[in-house]
């Protein structure tokens, strides 16, 4: 593949790493050769002794439109012949069952590898702006601090277009609250950066052309800590949720995902793994606009 995923540069006093997922005219939609090249980032500035603290953002319209879903790249990236990602042939790639194969696939490059930039020895800020869908939560959701933009909307439509529960990286009761978690997931409404701060989610809301200096200048002023108090402090409130059970949540509702999965691939008789567009699901190519989540409408 010669396509490259991910932009890697450093700003502020050189001390901070700015990652740029770097496919806009797919609304950074998540391929493997992204996650691979992402991955490979984040290892790149934890590494860096100079680096004290990682923006992740999105080039384009929005921060992650979520999975790829079937674009030509993802197509040559899975499919067998000369231009398939080799990641298609480890890593549980070549077991014949459909089911095993995708359990072990989407452990290694969608759930342990978001669990392992959650704990990345470095603060992490997540940049988002536009639109930040399913599986772009999940990017979001592993940084320690999250900045948005004024426009910035969240939502996780998994359940309302392709009939599965949410996402492989399921923090949503803990990110959103439970009750709240259900009603989006249910109807794939979405909240906006305002409702995202009330939550507690999100840190700091900017203009979209101040966004990318502000979040320079609040990632300036977090480097200012000592590297060890940096440190101390994630793994003690990282500590404190684990505590109250978001590993063993997070491994529970992996294993409930790829029941989803099960479920689907028994069902159709092309083994495709998530519900089809019909009555209950709406058709995700075609699909209208989000709606956000109001507490005044059905």
């Amino acid at each position: 593949m010669t396509e490259s995923f991910v932009t890697y540069e450093t700003v502020g006093a050189g001390n901070i790493a700015r990652i740029g997922l770097n496919r806009p005219e797919a609304r950074n939609a998540q391929n493997r050769g992204l996650l691979v090249e992402l991955d490979e980032a984040f290892r790149r500035a934890e590494q860096d002794d100079t680096i004290d603290v990682i923006i992740l953002f999105g080039h384009g319209p929005s921060f992650s439109a979520g999975h790829d879903m079937g674009s030509e790249i993802a197509a040559r990236e899975e499919l067998p012949g000369p231009e398939q990602h080799p990641t298609f042939r480890i890593d549980g790639g070549t077991a014949q069952s459909h089911v095993e194969r995708r359990m072990l696939q989407e452990w290694h490059y969608y759930f342990d590898c978001t669990r392992r930039w959650r704990d990345l020895r470095k603060i992490t800020i997540a940049q988002v702006h536009g639109k930040v869908i399913s599986a772009g939560l999940m990017l979001m959701w592993a940084c320690d601090l999250i900045v948005a933009s004024e426009d910035t909307l969240f939502a996780d439509v998994v359940a309302t277009r392709l009939g599965m529960p949410g996402v492989e990286y399921l923090a949503h009761p803990f990110e959103f609250g439970p009750r709240k978690a259900k009603e989006l997931l249910l109807t794939g409404d979405a909240i906006d950066a305002e409702e995202g701060h009330r939550l507690g989610m999100v840190s700091k809301i900017f203009p979209a052309d101040e966004l990318a200096d502000s979040t320079v200048e609040f990632a300036s002023r977090i480097a200012k800590r000592p590297a060890m108090a940096r440190l101390l402090i994630k793994d003690s409130v990282n500590g404190a949720v684990d505590a109250m059970g978001f590993q063993e949540s997070l491994k529970n509702s992996f294993a409930l995902h790829q029941l989803g999965h099960a479920h689907w691939t028994a069902l159709h008789d092309d083994k495709f793994p998530a519900a089809k567009p019909g009555p209950d699901i709406e058709d995700w190519r075609s699909a209208g606009p989000l709606r956000t989540a109001d507490p005044r409408v059905p």
